[in-house]
């Protein structure tokens, strides 16, 4: 797992992942967006008993403030929506990761930065943290799925707004929103994310599994989002997981689940 532009600290089972090019606001470039895309089809998939990943930015500045713009001016003519639709499925890496992946964002994150956020399971930030959609001031519009997780995320009304507009929203307005889950302060946005995903990892791995697999099939207009909820109940029902919970439950313990 070597990388250029991403740092990565694995600890009791949670994977830091960070986005190091703090000189360029970490900026998702080509090469940054090929190792992101590289650790969670694969590298995050092969460590062993992870219980979730943190992405954030280096530096106090910037999560991510944005993509590498001189690249989009080299793209040949009819090459943008291949170039977009390679960005959709490296997000919808992320996504659809099986484990809880946390978004810690500690400044902008802009652009392609707000969509790398959104397209995490949760997201935490800190006080300082701006949030926004501004391509239509380069005369676009987002490409790696913005113009549709920002309206499942805060409703239509105020997406578009956002989108049409290029206005940033603070820390504040983007947890009033429902954008992000928490504030708090600044430096601490890595350390409430893995607070959280402490918490989530005390839970059935199995379940944690199925429930990203069936609130993704709610916004997939191929799947139906009811049936990937059966079908994940389904599965649980028959996990050695599902009876040491309901028996802890029932004699009153805290369960030992084994992910089986």
């Amino acid at each position: 797992m070597m990388y250029t532009n991403l740092l990565l600290e694995v600890q009791e089972g949670i994977a830091v992942l960070t986005i190091n090019r703090p000189k360029a606001l970490n900026a998702l470039n080509a090469q940054t967006l090929q190792e992101i895309h590289q650790f969670f089809t694969k590298d995050g998939l092969a460590i062993k008993d992870l219980k979730g990943v943190i992405v954030t930015g280096a530096g106090e500045k910037s999560f991510v403030a944005g993509a590498d713009i001189s690249e989009f001016l080299k793209l040949e003519k009819g090459k943008g929506k291949a170039f977009a639709m390679k960005g959709h499925d490296i997000f919808f890496a992320i996504e659809r990761f099986p484990k809880p992946v946390i978004a810690a964002v500690n400044g902008y994150a802009l652009g392609g930065g707000c969509e790398l956020a959104m397209a995490c399971h949760i997201r935490v930030a800190g006080e300082k943290a701006r949030f926004g959609q501004p391509e239509v001031n380069l005369g676009i519009l987002p490409g790696y799925g913005g113009t549709q997780r920002l309206i499942q995320l805060i409703g239509k009304g105020k997406a578009i707004e956002m989108m049409l507009t290029a206005d940033m929203i603070g820390a504040e307005e983007a947890l009033r929103l429902g954008l992000v889950t928490h504030v708090i302060p600044l430096g601490q946005e890595v350390a409430k994310a893995k607070e959280i995903l402490q918490k989530i990892a005390t839970k059935g791995p199995v379940a944690v599994t199925k429930v990203i697999e069936a609130v993704n099939a709610y916004f997939n207009y191929l799947a139906d989002g009811y049936n990937a909820e059966a079908d994940g109940f389904s599965d649980c029902t028959e996990t050695t997981d599902f009876k040491e919970g309901a028996a802890a439950f029932l004699e009153k313990r805290k369960a030992n689940f084994k992910g089986e």
